[in-house]
């Protein structure tokens, strides 16, 4: 068999969804029919969960019962700590989560009765509970506890790293970038999720399957190679320069581009204008007049736009995150969207068995051994 080799599967249809539409010429971003600007502006992470998990948005009674099963996901068991306390401190925190996930597999397995509805529910609060578990017993030794009493994911996650109630703009400007990250089509470690969906697999490999593709640097790491880039810079001047430099070496930077649109990630002027209220905020705008002198050069010389993680990074810099654990929300808010994928796959389901196109050596007859040479 031969034909054209689409590399990376660019521009080739795999199959159908309902749950999220690009539309690339005029860069615009839906799940289940809503503007990503109007979920932003209007919806919290939970109802947005609630919308991938059910095709519509909650009422009020639905909402409070969600929020009741999101907020069970915070308990980790001692089975499950004795597991996280046995990962070393250098360990890469993606590797903390998939290794959570997949003990959790055999903990908590998928049933009749803890089914993926059950499961999905849990899983951003649950991943939430089991870094910051890992990250504070790793650094300090300290057992937190993982009960925090905050009605959101993103209020959950920030109370456990910094240890008390978060003030309310940077809770929302977090629970915001969840949003942002929660879906984005066929990307990467969706169809690799969905790839073990199609063989009937359980929920728990389907999300490994997505955290170990999420974990390579192509994909999941770019908020973090965002900030280590950013941080190199020592104000908006000597940033324009040095990427003048490096653009004209021919070194890549990361944070921009994105095949899915033509011009614009829409996603961008959201989290740009969060990352310019947080730096406010925080009486600290160095970093932001960084990166938008960057983002300005790179417009300029290359034509080339910002993507979703670009300002992502100054948010979770503002929130107080530690670099390296960045890329972990990009995992925490897309599970709600890999289990939308999980169960879209089990409604509608083909065993993915693509093709390839040999072009190795032609058949050829064994040599005896002294014949080889």
């Amino acid at each position: 068999m031969s034909g054209e080799v689409h590399k990376g599967l660019a521009g080739v249809l795999v199959d159908e969804t309902r749950i999220c539409q690009i539309n690339k010429d005029e860069n615009l971003l839906y799940y289940y029919g809503y503007e990503i600007k109007d979920l932003t502006a209007k919806a919290t992470y939970e109802e947005v969960s609630y919308l991938l998990a059910h095709g519509e948005l909650p009422t009020t009674d639905q909402l409070k019962g969600y929020k009741e099963t999101l907020s069970q996901g915070r308990y980790l068991s001692d089975d499950l700590t004795s597991v996280l306390e046995k990962i070393p401190a250098d360990a890469n925190p993606m590797d903390v989560l998939r290794t959570g996930c997949s003990i959790m597999g055999s903990l908590e397995p998928e049933s009749k009765e803890n089914n993926l509805v059950v499961i999905g529910s849990k899983l951003a609060n649950r991943l939430c509970s089991m870094l910051m578990y890992w990250h504070h017993f790793s650094d300090s030794g300290k057992r937190i506890e993982t009960e925090t009493g905050e009605e959101t994911v993103a209020g959950h996650f920030l109370h456990l790293l910094h240890g008390e109630k978060p003030d309310e703009t940077f809770r929302r400007a977090l629970d915001v970038s969840l949003i942002i990250y929660a879906e984005h089509d066929f990307n990467s470690s969706t169809y690799a999720a969905r790839i073990a969906a199609s063989t009937l697999s359980d929920i728990y490999s389907c999300m490994t399957s997505a955290i170990g593709t999420l974990r390579g640097p192509l994909h999941g790491g770019a908020n973090a190679k965002v900030m280590t880039t950013l941080e190199k810079f020592e104000d908006p001047g000597q940033a324009e320069a040095s990427v003048i430099d490096m653009i004209a070496n021919k070194v890549r930077l990361t944070g921009f581009g994105q095949r899915a649109y033509a011009t614009a990630d829409p996603r961008n002027a959201i989290n740009k204008k969060w990352a310019k209220d947080l730096s406010d905020a925080a009486g600290d705008t160095a970093l932001y007049d960084i990166a938008e002198r960057v983002e300005s050069v790179m417009w300029r010389e290359k034509k080339m736009f910002a993507n979703l993680d670009y300002y992502n990074a100054v948010i979770y810099k503002m929130c107080g995150l530690p670099t390296h654990i960045f890329p972990t929300l990009f995992l925490i808010a897309r599970t709600c969207g890999l289990v939308a994928h999980v169960t879209e796959q089990r409604a509608y389901n083909r065993l993915i068995h693509p093709s390839s196109q040999f072009i190795g050596t032609d058949p050829r007859a064994f040599p005896a051994l002294d014949d080889r040479e």
